[in-house]
C-alpha cells in the first residue's frame, strides 16, 4: 500500500506541475514579460487557494467524521460576505474601497476566528460536547448571515449592489494580489501548526469515543483544529471569494484515488489535486475554450450535482 500511495502522489505532483507550466507558458504574447508576471501572480493565488481549501476541508471532515460536509456549513463564508456587505451598507463603497486590503483581510480573519471561538466556548463548555450540535448551530448562523447580507443588498444603492455581487462570487480574474504575500505567510504558518496534529487526525477519524479512549485530548485538539480551519477559510475567501463545493469534490476524489487512511498521505494528495483542478480548469476556460463563465460557477454547479448524488446514494444505503 505504501509504494502504491507514493506512486499516486508522484502522479498527482506531475499533473500539478504540468498544469502550472501550461498555465504560465501557453500562448504567451510578444511582450511576454508582463503577461508572465501576471500569470505568475494568478498561479500563486490559485495554489494558495487550493492548498488552503484542501487542508481546511480535510481537517474539518475528519473532525466531524463526515465526507459530505465542508467548512462552509459553519457559516464562515457567509460571515465574510456579511462583513464586506455590512461595511458597504453602513459606510458606502468609497469607504470599503479606501480600507487597506491587508487591514480588511486581518479584520475579517479576526472576526471569523472569534466567531469560531465563541461557538466552541458556548457549545463545548459542557462535559459531553456534541460536534453535530455545533454543525446545527453553524447552519443556523450561516442562514442568518446570508439572510442579513441579502437584506442589506436589497437596500443599498443599485450602483453599489454590483460591488456586493462581485464580492459574493469567486473569480480568478480579479485576484486580491495586495494580500497575496500575507496570505502565503499565514498559509505557511497554518500548515506548520497543523503538522503536529496530523498524527491525531488518523485517530480522530475513528470517532470521538475511540479517540478519547486512545488518549487524545479531544476538546483541546478540536478547538485548535477548528481555529486553523477558520484561518484557512478566510485566506481562500479573501483571495478569490467563496468556493463552496471545491473542497467536497477534491476530498471525495482524493479518497477514491488514494485509497489510504493515513492523513500524512491524504493531505498532500488533496492539496495537489486541488491545485491541479483549479489550474487545469482555469487554463481550459481561459486559453482553450475562451469561455466568459467564471470557473467558480462551473465548480459550484458540478459540486452541487455531486453533493445531491452523494445524498441520494447515502439515502439508498439506509433504506
Amino acid at each position: 500500500m505504501a509504494k502504491s500511495s507514493f506512486f499516486r502522489l508522484a502522479v498527482l505532483s506531475l499533473l500539478a506541475a504540468i498544469a502550472v507550466c501550461l498555465y504560465l507558458a501557453y500562448n504567451l504574447p510578444n511582450r511576454w514579460q508582463y503577461a508572465l508576471y501576471n500569470r505568475a501572480l494568478a498561479v500563486s493565488a490559485i495554489i494558495i487557494t487550493g492548498i488552503a481549501i484542501a487542508l481546511a476541508t480535510m481537517i474539518f471532515q475528519t473532525v466531524v467524521n463526515n465526507r459530505i460536509l465542508t467548512p462552509s456549513i459553519l457559516g464562515l463564508d457567509s460571515l465574510y460576505l456579511l462583513i464586506q456587505t455590512g461595511i458597504l451598507f453602513l459606510f458606502g463603497s468609497n469607504t470599503l474601497l479606501s480600507i487597506h486590503p491587508i487591514v480588511l483581510f486581518l479584520g475579517s480573519t479576526g472576526c471569523m476566528v472569534l466567531f469560531m471561538l465563541a461557538l466552541y466556548h458556548f457549545l463545548f463548555k459542557k462535559e459531553s460536547p456534541n460536534i453535530f450540535f455545533l454543525l446545527l448551530i453553524g447552519i443556523v448562523f450561516g442562514t442568518f448571515f446570508g439572510s442579513l447580507t441579502t437584506f442589506m443588498e436589497v437596500l443599498i444603492d443599485p450602483n453599489e449592489f454590483q460591488i456586493s455581487q462581485d464580492i459574493g462570487f469567486a473569480s480568478f480574474n480579479r485576484i486580491n494580489t495586495a494580500i497575496l504575500w500575507l496570505a502565503l505567510a499565514i498559509l505557511f504558518i497554518a500548515i506548520l501548526v497543523s503538522l503536529r496534529y496530523w498524527k491525531y487526525l488518523d485517530v480522530l477519524a475513528l470517532g470521538r469515543e475511540q479517540a478519547i479512549n486512545l488518549g487524545v485530548d479531544y476538546s483541546s485538539i478540536i478547538k485548535k483544529l477548528l481555529i486553523i480551519v477558520a484561518v484557512l477559510t478566510s485566506v481562500s475567501t479573501a483571495l478569490v471569494g467563496p468556493l463552496t463545493f471545491l473542497g467536497l469534490l477534491v476530498m471525495n476524489v482524493t479518497f477514491e484515488f488514494m485509497r489510504d487512511y493515513r492523513h500524512k498521505i491524504l493531505i498532500p494528495a488533496a492539496m495537489l489535486l486541488a491545485v491541479f483542478t483549479l489550474l487545469g480548469g482555469q487554463f481550459l476556460l481561459s486559453q482553450v475554450f475562451t469561455f466568459s463563465t467564471p470557473l467558480s460557477v462551473i465548480i459550484n454547479f458540478v459540486g452541487g450535482v455531486y453533493f445531491l448524488s452523494l445524498l441520494l446514494r447515502a439515502n439508498k444505503k439506509w433504506q
